[in-house]
C-alpha cells in the first residue's frame, strides 16, 4: 500500500473519576464542550446533525453525529473546514466509548481513517492535549486556560 493512501488511527484510554453520564454531556453539549476545547462548538446531537467546534483560531473541526447511545458509545466523523490539514470535513471518524469501572468510567477513544502518519500524529498530539482536560472538567475541576486558544 503506498502512502497516500494509508489510512492510521489514534486510539487512547483514558480513567475519568466521573460517571458515563456526566461525561455524555462534555461531549454533546455545546456550552460544556467548549470548557475542554475549543472557542466555540454548535451541536445538533442526533444521527445526521451537525458536529461544528472552532478548536483554536482559524480551524474550525467539521463533521456529523453518526451514533449515539447515550451514555455509552458517542461517533461521529471529523475533518478540518479550512487550513492546510489534509483532512476535510468529515473525512475521519472519532468512536468514543464510556465504560462504567468503579465509580469512574473508562473512556475509549479511537479516530480513525487519518490519512496517514503524519496526520495521525498530528492529531494524537491535539487529542493528548484535549482528553486530559475533558478529564479534569468531567471530575468536577477547573482545567484552567487552553493554551492552546492563543495561538
Amino acid at each position: 500500500m503506498d502512502a497516500t493512501s494509508e489510512k492510521t488511527a489514534v486510539e487512547r484510554e483514558i480513567a475519568i473519576a466521573a460517571s458515563p453520564a456526566t461525561i455524555w454531556q462534555f461531549l454533546v453539549d455545546e456550552e460544556k464542550a467548549t470548557r475542554w476545547m475549543g472557542r466555540a462548538c454548535s451541536f445538533d446531537p442526533r444521527p445526521g446533525g451537525e458536529y461544528r467546534c472552532q478548536v483554536i483560531s482559524g480551524n474550525m473541526a467539521v463533521g456529523e453525529f453518526v451514533e449515539l447511545d447515550e451514555p455509552r458509545r458517542l461517533v461521529f466523523t471529523w475533518g478540518w473546514e479550512s487550513g492546510p490539514s489534509p483532512v476535510p470535513p468529515g473525512s475521519t471518524t472519532i468512536e468514543i466509548e464510556l465504560v462504567p469501572e468503579g465509580d469512574g468510567t473508562r473512556l475509549r477513544f479511537t479516530h480513525r481513517d487519518l490519512p496517514g502518519a503524519e496526520a495521525a500524529e498530528r492529531h494524537a498530539h491535539g487529542w493528548d492535549h484535549y482528553l486530559p482536560r475533558l478529564a479534569t472538567v468531567a471530575r468536577g475541576d477547573d482545567p484552567g486556560r487552553d493554551t492552546w486558544l492563543d495561538r
